[in-house]
């Protein structure tokens, strides 16, 4: 993964369930790093250093772009 850059990271897979599939319709090359260790062992997601959101260099304005717009119209308040 020479080419790829972390831009986010998250503390639990549910954070960015929704934003995977933005970046998967928009053709962005990522990975989430330590995503299969921390559903493994939830508890352990700070000792790991969270999930990591890296992205390929070429898509690095694109990404941060959807992520940005992601949080502007998707604000959820829980009851």
């Amino acid at each position: 993964m020479k080419d790829f850059i972390t831009i986010a990271r998250f503390t639990y897979p549910s954070e960015y369930a929704v934003l995977k599939l933005l970046l998967d319709r928009n053709h962005i090359n990522f990975i989430f790093l330590n995503e299969t260790a921390i559903n493994v062992m939830p508890f352990h997601s700070n000792a790991f250093g969270g999930i990591r959101l890296q992205v390929h260099q070429k898509d690095k304005e694109k990404a941060i772009q959807i992520i940005k717009e992601f949080n502007n119209n998707f604000k959820l308040e829980l009851i």
